[in-house]
């Protein structure tokens, strides 16, 4: 863990995380998104600090792929979304940080809203700042953490 780094804080409860922790596994955590992506958007990230793919150990890369598609199901399960995003993020500023993937529920329908799908759709969002109801964001993490819960996982 790093002292300096916003997701390790997140983590390790030094700073306010609406929903707190949804999932854990031996590697990796699931948490809401503290930004303004939507509610329903969670971030992946690995327990370690650490700030690329390529510094993954072997366990923390198998438990990746089977928890992603795990998570996007409970994303898409609870918010009926049309598709859920994966995108990896690991900077701050032009920095290097703690990697994670933000996985982000989406639907046809902001078409009318937003100028377009993916990254399109993620900066408008950025630009827009709408702040996340904080009650809707406690209540869906709590819904994940169910489904969570009530899910095994595929092997």
């Amino acid at each position: 863990m790093s002292l300096e780094c916003m997701a390790c804080q997140l983590t390790a409860g030094e700073r306010e995380l609406i929903g707190g922790c949804i999932f854990q596994t031996e590697y990796w955590v699931v948490e809401h998104c503290v930004g303004t992506l939507g509610v329903g958007t969670l971030i992946l990230k690995p327990l370690r600090h650490i700030v690329g793919l390529a510094d993954m150990s072997d366990a923390e890369a198998a438990e990746l792929g089977p928890l992603m598609q795990r998570a996007t199901s409970v994303i898409k399960a609870l918010s009926d979304a049309d598709q859920v995003y994966a995108c990896l993020w690991s900077h701050a500023e032009w920095t290097p940080g703690h990697i994670h993937f933000v996985l982000q529920p989406s639907w046809n329908a902001l078409r009318s809203r937003y100028p377009g799908p993916g990254p399109a759709l993620q900066m408008a969002m950025f630009t827009e700042a709408r702040a996340l109801d904080p009650q809707a964001m406690q209540a869906f993490c709590a819904r994940a953490r169910s489904a969570f819960a009530s899910e095994h996982p595929k092997t």
